[in-house]
């Protein structure tokens, strides 16, 4: 495969721990990041969607309105990647228990909220996108899966794509087989490299993921929850410079370098 070149025209981030991109940047500077959140904002959706939205749907929208709020990019027309690993685990525990006990008291909410475009459906009727969306799962290696998906269409149809990212904590049996214990939610948005400013050049590799060292915290992020496999690439991003490599699936990797352009 030819390499690919995109430009970054905003981020958005979102954990218990760290509430957007300048946390991260705080703490990847050694400063203390700014106080915990219990729940994210989510704005962009209306106050009866928010009180009956997941958290999966609230961490992804909170992501997405950051980066879409850094690049000052127009929604409506703005193509988009949802990725997660293992989507609402909560609402799949639930399903699960309720359909072998007693399926006719399935809730017809929260089974509209267990399909994987979920958080896509929620993104785009907020915003009014008509714009091309998808969904993708690949495990461990969605984040990277969906980096690829992203600026392959951003280059293709010379557009902006969103790319979102998400995984919440696994409950009941899968949460237990799973093993994802923490919270985490990125957003990447991407345009073909034209101007000035943060571009990657991805290109396919063999290679194995490898990434520069990182606080302990990232790691430990990294080792609880598949979303967080991008936090090598977002600390490129907030320190200007460095490369990666991500899993785009069990056997392909994906080689980010982070070129400046001034």
């Amino acid at each position: 495969m030819n390499a690919l070149h995109v430009q970054v025209e905003g981020i958005g981030l979102w954990s218990p721990q760290l509430i957007d991109f300048d946390a991260l940047r705080r703490l990847l500077a050694g400063e203390t990041p700014a106080a915990s959140a219990v729940r994210p904002h989510a704005l962009t959706l209306s106050p009866n969607e928010r009180r009956r939205a997941t958290e999966s749907v609230l961490i992804a929208v909170e992501v997405a309105s950051q980066a879409a709020a850094m690049s000052r990019c127009g929604t409506g027309n703005l193509a988009c990647v949802f990725a997660s690993a293992y989507g609402d685990q909560a609402t799949t525990d639930y399903m699960c228990r309720v359909l072998a006990r007693a399926p006719v008291e399935l809730s017809p909410t929260r089974f509209h909220n267990s399909v994987h475009n979920a958080s896509a459906g929620y993104w785009t009727i907020a915003t009014n996108c008509r714009a091309p969306s998808s969904a993708i799962c690949a495990g461990s290696a969605s984040f990277g899966a969906g980096l690829l998906e992203a600026a392959v269409l951003a280059c293709a149809d010379n557009r902006p794509v969103l790319l979102v990212c998400s995984d919440t904590t696994g409950v009941g049996p899968l949460g237990e087989l799973i093993g994802c214990t923490q919270v985490f939610g990125c957003a990447l948005l991407l345009s073909p490299a034209t101007n000035a400013g943060m571009r990657l050049r991805l290109a396919t590799t063999m290679s194995s993921p490898r990434h520069p060292p990182l606080p302990a915290e990232c790691l430990a992020w990294m080792q609880n929850n598949p979303s967080a496999a991008s936090l090598p690439l977002l600390a490129m991003l907030a320190k200007g410079h460095g490369d990666c490599v991500l899993a785009a699936s069990e056997q392909l990797g994906l080689h980010v370098q982070l070129e400046m352009q001034a």
